[in-house]
């Protein structure tokens, strides 16, 4: 039974496309119905394929925003202006369209609800993704364990899901959401602008004490910064589960 569950989520199926959401002027939310889904846990990623008509094909691989159980999946995608496959994704794609794919894949850089210590996560630009789905899981059961996100973006304008994070922060709930921007922030804010800092990573009743369970995801020069800088201030390198993409490089 096990093998035959593994050997399901490594088939391509074909979903079709619901809905289409713009979240910023570079990356849009994709809604998505997938007979039969076998249902995913929070964290975990699915295999876009494209086929053209001459044969030529290209995968990329998504993280899944959207909490589990649902019966479709949510996609975010940033457009990457060298990319073969999220162009299309972005621009191209319509409600309507079929889209292949295969998973959900992963199963270590995920969420349980049933985890019972508090919870840091550490994003970096379109790094957010997996991250809200473990928001978004943690808001459907209902759970009031304490979450923090430290969100690195280059502005206001380049956050993803800013108007449910808000909402979602003000809620009362124990979700506690911390922007870092690189570039430029927006009027009025109390926070300098640069780069992720033991400061902000360090707020109250979040330090190695609090023992929370770390998730980390972005591109790898962010992804590596971060996580250095928790394990020289003391967390255990064993709670700290981490998600990169691309190139090595700076943060976003």
């Amino acid at each position: 039974m096990a093998r035959a569950a593994v050997l399901g989520r490594l088939t391509w199926q074909v979903g079709m496309v619901t809905e289409i959401r713009k979240e910023t002027a570079t990356a849009s939310t994709i809604m998505i119905d997938v007979p039969g889904w076998p249902g995913h846990a929070a964290g975990q990623h699915v295999d876009v394929r494209l086929t053209a008509e001459d044969g030529y094909s290209a995968q990329r691989s998504y993280s899944i925003a959207s909490a589990p159980g649902r019966d479709r999946l949510e996609l975010t995608v940033q457009r990457l202006e060298d990319g073969e496959v999220s162009p299309y994704l972005t621009d191209v794609l319509m409600v309507g369209y079929p889209l292949e794919l295969r998973g959900p894949i992963g199963g270590w850089f995920v969420w349980d609800t049933g985890a019972g210590r508090p919870v840091l996560l550490v994003a970096g630009g379109s790094g957010v993704v997996p991250l809200m789905s473990m928001i978004r899981a943690r808001a459907e059961a209902g759970s009031r364990i304490p979450f923090r996100l430290v969100y690195s973006v280059r502005s206001p304008e380049t956050v993803l899901y800013a108007a449910e994070l808000a909402e979602r922060s003000q809620a009362g709930d124990g979700l506690e959401v911390s922007y870092v921007y690189t570039r430029s922030a927006p009027p009025g804010a109390q926070v300098r602008v640069g780069r992720l800092n033991p400061v902000v990573l360090a707020a109250p009743g979040w330090t190695r004490e609090a023992a929370p369970a770390v998730f980390i995801c972005g591109p790898t020069g962010f992804v590596e910064a971060a996580a250095s800088l928790l394990v020289k201030a003391g967390h255990d390198p064993g709670v700290i589960k981490t998600e990169r993409f691309g190139p090595s490089g700076g943060q976003a």
